[in-house]
């Protein structure tokens, strides 16, 4: 299989809560659902219909049985998710309190988890190589072996190399609580940025990556250091994306917000399917906008990714256009089309 779509790093078991806005503590019932970062962006982009796979690894248990049948349900190749006898499988909880409080705690990451043991000898550089998106996160660069086997893996695919429609993103998901500092990460950020062709952060994550500044600002430092489209998460002001010859502002989708930590990975996989379909850049943000609304407005994460369909309907409650009606939304009447 050449994949469309190949993630690595991040995996777990999301134990989110039944009850709404209350405090983990008075929680009494949960579910739990498969998430981790890179693994719910190929979920997303598979619900685009896309061909996507995620390199990872499991604990040897029966939370990394569950999260094979996950993978498998929603349509993501587990071909490269192994387990780690060592270590059990990581699990997230979170207190899910909208519109803007959801705190997050991890189990099974600390001092280690099964897939920041991924190593560098075990990765298929060929499908690395041969993906039509490769994608990683700076997660992914917190402790080794996981650094080594990232940078390889970015080695074997340097930009000069990628061919017409292939990209190379770059997650810029810094959480403090993996990191002895700042600085420790924006060093290893410095030796993957030069294999990147996308990155994407919010402007915090972005100050970490490449030192504080205006959106603008950040975003330039990115293209300057090669990235072809730079993206910077605006908050309630949108988001912004950014080339050498292009600037582009996506307005926000207003929704109800039920949970908001699956929007950014349901913005990355509609961001690669607009990448992958070769829209314009203001369609692909539009796009990717809206679906990370959707899944704001929802429960879970994997589980609440949008089909396109629904993407085009939200905007178009919303009074905005869906991709391929830019093109056409001012064209003469009788106009080839």
């Amino acid at each position: 299989m050449t994949h469309e779509l190949l993630t690595i790093g991040r995996i777990s078991v999301d134990i989110y809560p039944n009850d709404i806005g209350v405090d983990l503590e008075d929680v009494t019932s949960f579910g739990k659902y498969l998430g981790g970062s890179p693994s719910n962006v190929a979920v997303a982009a598979a619900r685009h219909g896309h061909r996507t796979g995620v390199i990872t690894r499991t604990g040897d248990d029966a939370f990394g049985k569950y999260l094979h049948r996950e993978l498998h349900k929603f349509g993501v190749d587990d071909s490269f998710v192994a387990s780690v006898k060592e270590y059990p499988t990581a699990v997230t909880f979170c207190a899910i309190k909208p519109p803007h409080d959801f705190p997050l705690y991890f189990y099974g990451r600390f001092p280690t988890a099964p897939d920041l043991q991924i190593k560098a000898d075990e990765l298929d550089l060929d499908a690395i190589r041969d993906a039509g998106i490769f994608w990683s996160t700076v997660t992914g660069l917190c402790q080794e072996p996981s650094r080594e086997a990232h940078l390889k893996a970015h080695e074997a695919r340097p930009r000069t190399g990628l061919k017409q429609g292939q990209y190379t993103i770059l997650d810029l998901d810094y959480r403090p609580m993996f990191w002895s500092s700042e600085e420790e990460a924006r060093e290893q950020v410095a030796k993957i940025l030069p294999h990147v062709t996308v990155a994407i952060g919010n402007d915090q994550e972005c100050a970490v990556a490449v030192g504080q500044g205006t959106p603008d600002e950040q975003a330039d430092r990115l293209l300057a250091a090669g990235v072809e489209i730079a993206v910077v998460k605006l908050g309630p002001e949108g988001v912004m994306a950014k080339t050498r010859t292009e600037r582009v502002v996506s307005a926000p989708v207003p929704v109800e917000t039920v949970n908001g930590l699956g929007a950014g990975d349901s913005f990355g996989g509609a961001f690669c399917h607009g990448l992958l379909s070769g829209w314009p850049l203001a369609e692909v943000l539009d796009f990717a906008n809206a679906a990370g609304a959707i899944v704001a407005s929802r429960l879970s994460c994997a589980d609440a990714m949008p089909t396109p369909e629904e993407v085009t309907s939200l905007l178009a409650e919303r009074g905005r256009l869906a991709p391929g009606q830019f093109a056409t939304q001012n064209a003469p009447e009788g106009a080839a089309l």
